[in-house]
């Protein structure tokens, strides 16, 4: 709540300051009283400089008095809030000529030349994922992959990862071992769900059923990459809705 003022006072606690601690309300009124406000000599500031003393909370009540403080000494947020925004309305009064000067771009300026500057290892950061050249990169390797191309290519750039994670990558090889080495089904112990009386012919409807289901598979697999295809000939990032136009 009161970091931006107190970053522009320049007080040195800006960033952590508590507005709960007794010890950092007290040395926060003394320090905008000693740098900024000044509304007391100098000889007169003697009780507010010592917030351990005894004597601090009258000489605070009466240097809110005197400043005309419209809220109550036990509401420190309030009161903080008050002397702080009194204290940049001084602040300015003095500085008036400096702060003509500063404008959206100066302060620009002096954040960007503030700020550490970053160095980006990751060659990837420098990539326009939107370039046409990039776009073209991904087709032409989901084509040498055989990976079904999706309208938008940051979509099939992620199948693209998807299949090298899981078939190229080595991870993905010994998970295929281990998928090559896997049981075979029992087809004898498997349930046909009707009985034809004879051993052999219950054994052939077994295997002609997987092989079914097999091609069942294979045919879905097919149905969803006719759909990807449709859909890239179709979708068209220009499609205007009001016109009820799809693509051209």
């Amino acid at each position: 709540m009161f970091k931006r003022k107190l970053t522009a006072l320049g007080f040195h606690n800006s960033d952590n300051f508590n507005i709960q601690s007794q010890g950092e309300f007290r040395a926060l009124v003394s320090w905008l009283e000693d740098q900024k406000i000044r509304h007391y000599k100098i000889e007169d500031r003697a009780n507010l400089r010592q917030p351990d003393s005894p004597n601090w909370v009258k000489a605070y009540e009466a240097y809110l008095s005197d400043l005309g403080c419209p809220h109550k000494s036990s509401n420190q947020r309030a009161v903080a809030d008050y002397l702080l925004s009194l204290a940049v309305r001084l602040e300015y009064g003095d500085n008036v000529d400096k702060f003509k000067e500063a404008s959206a771009e100066r302060l620009k300026e002096v954040v960007q030349s503030s700020a550490p500057t970053v160095v980006n290892e990751n060659p990837l950061d420098d990539l326009d994922f939107e370039s046409q050249e990039f776009k073209q990169g991904v087709q032409a390797l989901a084509q040498y992959l055989n990976v079904a191309q999706h309208p938008d290519h940051l979509v099939t750039l992620q199948g693209i990862c998807s299949l090298v994670r899981d078939r190229l990558s080595i991870e993905g090889q010994e998970k295929v071992k281990e998928h090559k080495q896997a049981k075979p089904y029992p087809l004898k112990e498997s349930a046909l769900g009707f009985e034809s009386g004879d051993p052999v012919l219950n054994h052939a409807a077994k295997i002609l059923r997987l092989l079914y289901v097999h091609d069942l598979r294979d045919l879905q697999t097919r149905i969803n990459e006719a759909i990807v295809a449709v859909q890239a000939i179709t979708a068209n990032p220009k499609t205007d809705t009001r016109l009820g136009k799809v693509g051209r």
